[in-house]
């Protein structure tokens, strides 16, 4: 399903007994994000928090909406978020199962007319984000409830923004980069160094020429969603987005730059980038549960901003995991397995454990055909998209369940003499790592944890993993169920 609103989403959550209405005025500098952080820490990411009394502010804040598996599916539309990963796996079968002949392909014209039903469309009036509008000095970032989220970070920061620019042709990216406010009108643009985002500016800057971007805040969850995806360059976040919801994005274009963005959205602040600007932005308690250090980044100016009448202003905090970016990190994880398997068919499984801030630590679950399959899969996903910045990599057979940590620690633990099944390679690191040898460059590991084979050199027989006799298990199976014995599997 698509969601009209922000404000649609979190009534959902409130009829389901997952939102926690807070009317006791409240700061926004660290207090919000202190009783955040307490409340992400809870079993099963706590519930959703809705701050409607925020000191300094007249819109209230939302802030954990996707913070549990079961709120992240419902902000996708669905009740789990396999069921988007099937639809997804179900695409990338198309090349395969394509069918021959005219008539065949025929046949394929329903199911790919639903990617071009998908496709965003312009409205040129009735934009519920436009509802107020605010041009030059009428525009305030003062009027909009942001975080300060950690003692030591450079200023408040907008934590869960939409970030819309275009490259000089024309081609749109939306993508989620911090902006630390420096003051009513200007802040900054954390544009690392591998993110398109950082692209399209330096596109504009080589020609001497500022880039208009737009900051959205809220409306349907999917689109917040879309815009961390880790999206190959030619798919358009908004597409995805639509490809998600069932439904196609409605855009308007805004009231002071030449782009469009969702009229669904709370809050759009328009504005540009001067080309050959700079300034110091940081420190920033980041997902790392480390202070990102400060460094020079571009300038956002704003030009306006509009808004509903009735806006929530969206926001989240990172950190010291867990934080509500685990459930978007696991939306992630579980969406684009099929595009992974697309690319390297022998993986079954993977995770990206939540303390490994997704891109530390992968556990990948292959079906091993041949000797060194497991060190060819590392290399095979270093290759693709962000998966270059993981920094360890640990494959395993496919009998392990890559999902419980415990049980690939137990396996790799016994399975690996570490001279012969660890091998370092050197890649991109994330801009956010702090342990790299140099900025965004470094070293990264690989550990193969499956069985080894006599072609790989090992001389020594391999002894089976302990099982019960299949006779046993089912006589055990009717005796068990007469003790009394709690199973808390």
């Amino acid at each position: 399903m698509a969601y009209a609103s922000l404000r649609e989403f979190i009534q959902r959550l409130d009829k389901a007994g997952e939102l926690r209405r807070i009317k006791k005025e409240v700061e926004p500098y660290l207090e919000i994000s202190a009783i955040a952080d307490r409340t992400m820490k809870l079993p099963d990411g706590g519930p959703a928090l809705l701050f409607e009394n925020v000191a300094g502010s007249k819109f209230p804040l939302a802030i954990n909406v996707m913070g549990s598996r079961k709120r992240m599916s419902w902000a996708l539309g669905v009740d789990d978020l396999e069921e988007v990963a099937a639809e997804i796996a179900a695409l990338t079968r198309l090349p395969g199962d394509m069918p021959q002949g005219l008539m065949g392909k025929l046949k394929l014209l329903p199911q790919l007319g639903q990617l071009g039903a998908i496709a965003p469309k312009t409205i040129t009036s009735g934009a519920a984000c436009q509802q107020v509008v605010k041009i030059g000095d009428e525009a305030s970032l003062d009027d909009i409830p942001i975080l300060t989220c950690w003692p030591d970070d450079g200023g408040p920061f907008i934590t869960l923004p939409l970030v819309f620019t275009r490259d000089p042709s024309g081609k749109r990216n939306v993508g989620m980069y911090r902006i630390q406010k420096f003051g009513p009108r200007e802040t900054g643009m954390h544009w690392q160094r591998h993110k398109v985002g950082s692209r399209h500016y330096a596109e504009h800057e080589a020609k001497g020429n500022d880039i208009p971007v737009a900051i959205v805040l809220g409306g349907d969850p999917a689109i917040t969603y879309a815009a961390t995806a880790p999206l190959p360059d030619d798919i358009d976040e908004l597409v995805f987005a639509g490809f998600i919801r069932k439904k196609p994005v409605e855009l308007v274009k805004c009231k002071t730059i030449d782009a469009e963005v969702p009229a669904d959205a709370d809050f759009v602040i328009e504005g540009v980038v001067p080309a050959g600007e700079r300034r110091r932005e940081g420190p920033f308690g980041d997902h790392t549960g480390y202070y990102s250090l400060a460094d020079d980044y571009p300038v956002f100016k704003v030009t306006a901003i509009t808004h509903r009448k009735d806006a929530i202003y969206p926001a989240t905090i990172v950190g010291p995991p867990p934080m509500e970016d685990k459930y978007l990190g696991l939306a992630t994880e579980r969406l684009f397995l099929p595009l992974v398997r697309l690319m390297v068919p022998e993986v079954v499984d993977y995770y990206l454990p939540a303390e490994g801030v997704f891109h530390n630590l992968a556990l990948v679950r292959i079906k091993k055909r041949y000797p060194g399959h497991a060190f060819k899969v590392m290399h095979a996903l270093w290759g693709l998209g962000q998966m270059m910045f993981t920094k360890c990599i640990v494959v395993v057979d496919d009998d392990v369940d890559v999902q419980n940590p415990a049980d690939v620690v137990w396996r790799v633990l016994a399975n690996i003499d570490p001279e012969r099944d660890i091998t370092f390679v050197k890649g991109p690191h994330d801009v956010l790592d702090h342990a790299s040898q140099y900025p965004s460059f470094g070293s990264k590991m690989g550990v193969d944890g499956t069985r080894k084979w006599a072609d790989e050199g090992f001389t020594r027989e391999w002894p089976e993993v302990l099982k019960m006799s299949p006779e046993v298990v089912r006589k055990v199976d009717a005796i068990w169920r007469t003790l009394g014995i709690e199973d808390r599997n």
